[in-house]
Formats: structure tokens, C-alpha cells, sequence
């Protein structure tokens, strides 16, 4: 497939087609070619079959690709598909609505798909019946490691992440994400030395904790092969030589790649404690999934044991939406069980909630926070104190959960 290459796929669906008209071979033989050759599209060939008791197909072999309908008229539903590619932009579609001036249907529905490389798409499930389609205009990884399928491609948003299917950051929003996901944690821990990161393969929470003072960043991720790419291709956070620097821990931020919950174990046996912890992995699913547990509440009492007093634990914990929330209810539960003071922020310009946890309890949390934000080494390019404040306001499913 060379780069330039591009189709159009056109599929549509015929309803209400009188049922004489459905069973009529030639009238049926007629109608495509005519469509077909109103739209500027080159017929090489046509096959055609008249089925028992009834029911017909018309195949035609186009120099642009195919057309086909298949008719049922016991229902009368015809069935088209048309595919176009090369010069013929726009033949599809007009194939389509030619044939639908000629056979009149009642009912029609249609669905275009671009395909080749400009036509190549990432289907994101939101919820229940809800996708999201992202458009790639070049795809620059796209491999399966041991732990996920991982894509990266140029998109509307710049060079972006997908894991799964789901997008995990890009160029234009990522400096959003992980500033809701950092900085309210930066600005509600006592001190800020020690940071433990689990995830965030980019490199940028790692790198954002060194601006704002952190001396010791470890950072952990399970998958090798996918932080490696991340620094080849994403121009942002780690790059190559910033990664290899970060394994040999040559620096600030040291990069393990582990099992979180491996790691935390060998962290408790040593002693080690940190100011800050942060957990930035897959989203948490609905169904069962292995990468789960490090939501979950052994987790989270885990990474609660390795705080250093004052410290603060960070997860990104779902999205408000009210018809995707049922992960941000889970986490906010489990927070709420296991520390004294929890504290919300959703940012202004991202769809993801984010929770944070302290062990002691303070009646107040974000005065403070709103002071300590004017002497961060670390300026945030997208949250002020106004931010902050309204930030930490929960959703309203989650101040009124009974």
C-alpha cells in the first residue's frame, strides 16, 4: 500500500424497495451501469444472477474497484456496496445516490469509509453504544507488545498514543492531562524529594516532577518495548537519549522496568518512601482486566504504606461523564476508604478526573494548595489557583453518593 493511496467505501441499505423492482434482473442490471457511469466511474465487466424463488445480485467490475447490490424482495431491502479509489474521489457516493434516484426507496441508510492510509482510524469505545473515531493521517507505529497493542500516528491532535484502542495522550492535550495529574499533587505534598511513578510511559510526569524539584524520580513500567517507542516517536516527554540516561540512572529519574506491584514490594523491603506516588496506566475497565488490580484496593493500601508523612498518592481515576463514571465512582470509594483527606480535580480542558489521597486528615486542603502554587519551581502552563479551586469541586454523583 503506497502512501497516496486512497478509496472510498460506500455501504448502503435500501428499504422499502418495491418488491417487483427487487426481483427484476435487468432493470436492476440497468440502474447500476447507468449510476456507475453517471458518477465517472469505468465499467470493465458485469455479472449478474437472478436466484430461486427470488432475489437478485449484480456484481460489477470497475477499473476504480467494485459495485454490487443483492436484493431480498420478500422484505424489500436492497443491499449496495461500492468501492472507488484512484482519481474518482467522490464516485462512491454518487453511485449510491444515482441508484437511489432510480429505485426509489423509502428507507435508506449509508455509511462511507475511507480507506488506505489517509483513511486509516482508531474506533474508541466510550460507553455502551458510543465510539469515537479518530482519523490518522500516518501511522508511525503500530505493533503488539507483550502487554498491548500499541499505536502511534498523526492525527487532528497531533502525534498521539493509543494502547488498546484507547487513546492515552496526545501532542495538543498531553501538557493538560498531566499537569491535572501532577501539579495539585506537587502543591499538596509536604515536601517534594522522592517521587514514584507507575506508568506514564512518555516520560513527561517523570520530567515534570524534576522541574518542580524532585531529586529522585523512579519510574516504573512494565513495558520495555512500549517506552522505548514512546521516545523514538512522540515529541514529548523522553527522548531516546534522555530514556537511556534514565535506565542507566545517570540522573534524577531512574526508569525500572518492572511490574508495579513487584516494585512496591521490593520498595517496602528496603525501606523507601516517597512524597509523591502516581498511578498513570491503561483506564481502569468496567469488565474484569489484569492491569485492574492496580486500582484496586491492595494497591492503593500498597503505595498508602510507602508515603512519606505528608506524602500524597495520585491516580488517574476515570472520567465524569455520567454515562462512563462508573470507574471514578469506584476509585473515589476507594480512596475515601483508605485516606484521610481526598481531594478532586478535574481540569478545565480535559475530559479525565483525577483523585488524590493524604493520609492525615485536613479539613481544608485547597487554600493551602492555592498558596504553594505561587512558589512551585515548576510553572504550569495550564492551571492557576482559580483552576484549582474549581477543580477540586467533585462532581455532583460523587458529593451525593449515599
Amino acid at each position: 500500500m503506497t502512501a497516496e493511496f486512497t478509496g472510498w467505501h460506500v455501504l448502503a441499505e435500501f428499504g422499502g424497495v418495491d418488491t417487483e423492482l427487487c426481483n427484476d434482473l435487468q432493470r436492476l442490471d440497468d440502474a447500476l451501469r447507468q449510476s456507475l457511469i453517471g458518477a465517472g466511474v469505468t465499467i470493465c465487466d458485469v455479472v449478474r444472477k437472478q436466484f430461486t424463488p427470488q432475489g437478485v445480485t449484480v456484481l460489477a467490475l470497475l477499473s476504480e474497484s467494485h459495485a454490487s447490490i443483492h436484493t431480498y424482495p420478500e422484505s424489500g431491502d436492497i443491499f449496495v456496496d461500492v468501492f472507488t479509489c484512484g482519481s474518482i474521489v467522490a464516485g462512491a457516493e454518487k453511485t449510491v445516490d444515482l441508484l437511489r434516484d432510480a429505485l426509489s426507496p423509502k428507507e435508506v441508510r449509508m455509511t462511507t469509509v475511507r480507506r488506505g492510509r489517509a483513511g486509516q482510524r482508531v474506533e474508541e469505545s466510550l460507553g455502551a453504544g458510543l465510539t469515537r473515531i479518530w482519523d490518522l493521517s500516518e501511522v508511525l507505529v503500530d505493533t503488539r507488545t507483550d502487554f498491548q497493542h500499541l499505536l502511534i500516528a498523526r492525527t487532528a491532535q497531533g502525534i498521539s498514543l493509543f494502547s488498546d484502542g484507547d487513546r492515552q495522550s496526545t501532542e495538543f492535550s498531553q501538557i493538560t492531562y498531566h499537569e491535572a495529574m501532577m501539579v495539585p499533587a506537587f502543591v499538596l505534598a509536604e515536601k517534594l524529594d522522592n517521587v514514584l511513578i507507575i506508568g506514564s510511559g512518555e516520560g513527561v510526569a517523570s520530567q515534570m516532577s524534576v522541574a518542580a524539584g524532585a531529586t529522585r524520580v523512579d519510574h516504573v513500567d512494565i513495558d520495555r518495548v512500549a517506552v522505548q517507542l514512546c521516545a523514538e516517536h512522540l515529541p514529548y516527554g523522553y527522548t531516546t537519549s534522555e530514556l537511556a540516561a534514565a535506565v542507566e540512572g545517570s540522573g534524577p529519574i531512574r526508569v525500572h522496568y518492572a511490574d508495579g506491584w513487584d516494585f512496591l514490594a521490593g520498595a517496602a523491603a528496603e525501606g523507601v518512601r516517597y512524597d509523591v506516588i502516581v498511578i498513570d496506566l491503561p483506564d481502569e475497565r468496567v469488565e474484569d482486566a489484569q492491569h485492574n488490580r492496580l486500582y484496586e484496593a491492595e494497591f492503593l493500601q500498597r503505595c498508602r504504606a510507602l508515603l512519606a508523612p505528608g506524602g500524597v498518592l495520585s491516580a488517574q481515576a476515570g472520567c465524569a461523564t455520567m454515562w462512563r463514571n462508573e470507574t471514578l465512582e469506584r476509585s473515589w470509594r476507594r480512596f475515601h476508604e483508605h485516606f484521610g483527606t481526598v481531594v478532586h480535580y478535574g481540569s478545565d480542558e480535559h475530559e479525565w478526573s483525577f483523585l488524590f489521597g493524604l493520609v492525615d486528615r485536613i479539613d481544608d486542603p485547597v487554600p493551602g494548595m492555592t498558596d504553594r502554587l505561587t512558589t512551585l519551581p515548576y510553572r504550569p502552563t495550564t492551571i492557576d489557583a482559580r483552576a484549582l479551586v474549581r477543580g477540586a469541586i467533585e462532581p455532583y454523583a460523587l458529593r451525593n453518593r449515599d
